[in-house]
């Protein structure tokens, strides 16, 4: 076979190695440049003779790996962000259908499920991930991660629990049924929202619902995570209100296998994303990202939100 057809065979793994990337960083970008420098490095052996018999394990290994070399560098970075750290939105829409990688994306890859594993070490996130979302065997995992298949074992319990500790996740449903009850009670949930119909949110939101803003010192968000319906509510119809007057629109968006809204100004320039995380038909966690250095993937940037200076 020659190095033309191999090299066309690796890049249809191209979707599994970005998610890959993706849910161990939770940043678009970053996930890019990882699956970039693992392809530099297959072209690299290939150049020095190295025989490459299964290059969908070779590159997956390779990813995982500068995954975890990431986050360890990026786990310093987040502990000094400022407020609360959200994952860079994987946005497929009508508008921006977006490139197979991304549309691909597991479902699994939800922005509540990405927070939960922050909960975890670089090491455990690559175990769990491989093991829970993607499907590989105890064997494969060891030889990913370069550990004895035991200790992945144990890994992979002790990660289970982190998370199972860490919030519920979404379960049970077809995707396409999920995806049709969600997109109807996304746009329920919003015509209330921007509506001020405080009774009808109240019945969409679950008793323990979490509104996460991000802002990162860079846009105007909150500062911590609100709680209890009530207050979410009121957030949300307050802050859409204050939207409309600055002129920006909702467009509905389906978001880390979830639905949502990407904010528009004017201009069409984008301002945010809202992502909705859905349970048993109650609206659990509301995941909104604002900052702009999170949204340069999805087109223009708006600066309505921008804090001044920055």
């Amino acid at each position: 076979m020659s190095g033309k057809q191999d090299e066309t065979g690796a890049d249809g793994y191209r979707p599994l190695l970005f998610s890959i990337a993706y849910g161990m960083t939770g940043s678009v970008g970053d996930a890019e440049d990882i699956v970039q420098d693992a392809f530099l490095g297959l072209t690299r052996a290939r150049l020095a003779g190295t025989v490459i018999a299964d290059p969908k394990a070779y590159m997956a290994t390779a990813v995982t790996r500068l995954g975890i070399d990431h986050l360890r560098s990026a786990r310093v970075r987040r502990e000094t962000y400022v407020g609360d750290w959200l994952p860079e939105p994987v946005v497929v829409s009508a508008e921006r259908p977006g490139p197979a990688e991304h549309a691909e994306l597991a479902d699994a890859l939800s922005m509540a499920f990405l927070v939960l594993l922050e909960s975890l070490s670089p090491v455990e996130r690559a175990v769990f991930m491989l093991r829970e979302v993607f499907g590989y065997g105890h064997a494969d995992v060891a030889r990913i991660t370069g550990k004895s298949e035991a200790n992945c074992r144990q890994i992979l319990t002790r990660a289970r629990r982190r998370v199972a500790e860490g919030g519920r996740t979404r379960r049970g449903e077809a995707p396409a049924a999920r995806r049709a009850r969600g997109e109807e009670l996304a746009r329920r949930f919003f015509e209330a929202a921007e509506g001020g119909d405080m009774d009808a949110l109240l019945d969409m939101l679950a008793p323990d619902v979490v509104l996460h803003g991000d802002g990162g010192g860079r846009a105007r968000s909150i500062g911590r995570p609100a709680t209890e319906p009530r207050r979410v509510a009121r957030m949300l119809v307050t802050g859409l209100r204050r939207l409309r007057m600055f002129g920006l629109s909702l467009r509905p968006a389906w978001i880390n296998g979830g639905p949502g809204v990407v904010m528009h100004d004017a201009e069409g320039r984008v301002a945010g994303v809202l992502g909705l995380d859905i349970a048993e038909g109650r609206v659990l966690a509301i995941h909104s990202v604002v900052n702009p250095d999170k949204l340069h993937h999805l087109g223009p940037v708006s600066d309505v939100a921008r804090l001044p200076g920055k």
